[in-house]
């Protein structure tokens, strides 16, 4: 007769820079290049003015798994509100479907809620399908403003400099 095993055991806890290791090998494994300097900034941030961050990560069975790196922003484009910012997000490959994700977006609401966020905003890549499954998987919607981009290689044409 086959037994279930026991369930792994989870916890959520904040991350500080002795992180910083499994937190961008993680980041690495996802993304396929290291964003070394981005961790290591949010870290020092992060200790700098820990009421504006969160770096919270996911530990299973005493290893590190999963994080979410987040920020809180106040009075930004003209908004009462304070409101957080999902920077990053990620789960090992071995360990996703296992509920990582989900445990870490209750934990980030629950910690940005009680610090007066009322709405949490990210962005993705649209062609980064797995990451856009799970974030409408976790409720979050299209959002009603329209992010802009334009290089700033190229020189400004004429016509439109006088306006």
């Amino acid at each position: 007769m086959k037994t279930a095993s026991a369930p792994a055991s989870r916890a959520c806890r904040p991350l500080d820079a002795s992180d910083a290791e499994r937190v961008i090998a993680i980041d690495r494994a996802l993304s396929g290049h290291a964003r070394r300097h981005f961790f290591e900034k949010r870290f020092a941030a992060a200790a700098a003015h820990p009421e504006d961050f969160v770096h919270i990560g996911v530990m299973l069975d005493g290893a590190l798994r999963g994080f979410a790196f987040a920020r809180v922003l106040h009075g930004e484009f003209g908004q009462r509100d304070a409101v957080g910012v999902l920077d990053a997000i990620g789960v090992e490959a071995e360990s996703r479907e296992r509920g990582i994700g989900h445990l870490l977006m209750h934990e980030l609401w629950e910690i940005m809620a009680s610090r007066g966020v009322r709405a949490l905003q990210s962005q993705a890549d649209w062609t980064n399908h797995d990451l856009l499954r799970f974030f409408a998987a976790v409720g979050f919607e299209l959002a009603p403003r329209l992010a802009l981009q334009r290089s700033v290689a190229a020189a400004l044409d004429e016509a439109t400099e006088e306006i």
